[in-house]
């Protein structure tokens, strides 16, 4: 079994920046990928962002594109979603996951979640 915790959340301003982290433990050789999803109140959790468990390949939901970067730290196990010029709409709980698909964007095809960490932008 994988563990993935995220942190990094916080409240900002709009047009600010955040990190967020998900460190892995546990049985991390059975990684295939990892991905982003967010879930705004009332709202579906959405795909965000995802890549290999190498840090290669990696892709986006379109309303992130050139704003957020998907990335690792294979010696610390840890994924990262860098995210730049933040918008009220980036508003939501992030999780992570890991998948054994690369391509997907459905939530059905991942796993493993974390407890989320919070986003807040002000506007």
């Amino acid at each position: 079994q994988v563990q993935l915790v995220e942190s990094g959340g916080g409240l900002v301003q709009a047009g600010d920046s955040l990190r967020l982290s998900c460190a892995a433990s546990g049985r991390t050789g059975s990684i295939y990928a990892m991905g982003w999803f967010r879930q705004a109140p009332g709202k579906e959790r959405d795909f965000v962002a995802a890549m290999w468990w190498n840090g290669e390949n990696p892709y986006y939901v379109d309303s992130v594109k050139g704003r957020f970067t998907i990335s690792r730290d294979n010696a610390k196990n840890t994924v990262y979603l860098q995210m730049n010029t933040l918008k009220p709409e980036d508003t939501a709980v992030y999780y992570c996951a890991t998948s054994r698909v690369w391509g997907s964007r459905s939530k059905q095809d991942f796993g493993n979640w974390g407890q989320g960490t919070q986003v807040t932008v002000a506007s």
